[in-house]
């Protein structure tokens, strides 16, 4: 017979060899970058205060001009052409997100499935207010509300402190 408070210690003896430790499985972050290598942000994702209040839709991101702008995730091409004089895309991915990249020259059409990581275009000059070469406005929404790409690539986007109203 076996003394009761040996029981637990002869089961992990015999039980913990059949599941060898393993490190927990890694999640993978909801979209992956539209430039590579990580590009350096140039101007951060600002929420408006209303539907139609000022603010910024997205991030900005350094490039230069000819780069490929990859698909941040799988889905589906629902726009591809110009709005006001510069080249847009937009992607609906699964969960409701929809991703855009401006200014680009599209490498694909409004209906073409795209996977993870295809090259959708490249990065054109012109983008207002970019200090560099040229920048990619990289937008995403989830039904109506803008969303900061950076929350959803496992990065830490920008925190800024809010006036409080409270005691």
């Amino acid at each position: 017979m076996i003394h009761s408070g040996r029981l637990p210690a002869l089961l992990l003896t015999l039980v913990l060899p059949l599941f060898p430790a393993q490190a927990p499985p890694v999640a993978q972050p909801r979209l992956s970058w539209p430039l590579t290598p990580t590009p350096a942000v140039t101007r951060y994702f600002d929420a408006p205060d209303s539907p139609w209040g000022a603010g910024h839709r997205g991030v900005d991101l350094a490039a230069q001009p000819g780069q490929s702008v990859l698909a941040a995730d799988a889905g589906v091409v629902v726009f591809a052409g110009p709005v006001a004089g510069r080249g847009v895309m937009s992607v609906d991915h699964d969960g409701g997100l929809r991703t855009t990249y401006e200014p680009v020259t599209p490498g694909v059409a409004a209906g073409d499935q795209v996977y993870r990581g295809q090259v959708l275009g490249t990065v054109s000059a012109g983008h207002p207010g970019c200090p560099v070469a040229a920048c990619l406005h990289w937008g995403v929404r989830r039904g109506d509300e803008y969303v900061d790409p950076l929350s959803l690539t496992g990065e830490i986007g920008e925190f800024r402190l809010k006036p409080w109203e409270g005691e």
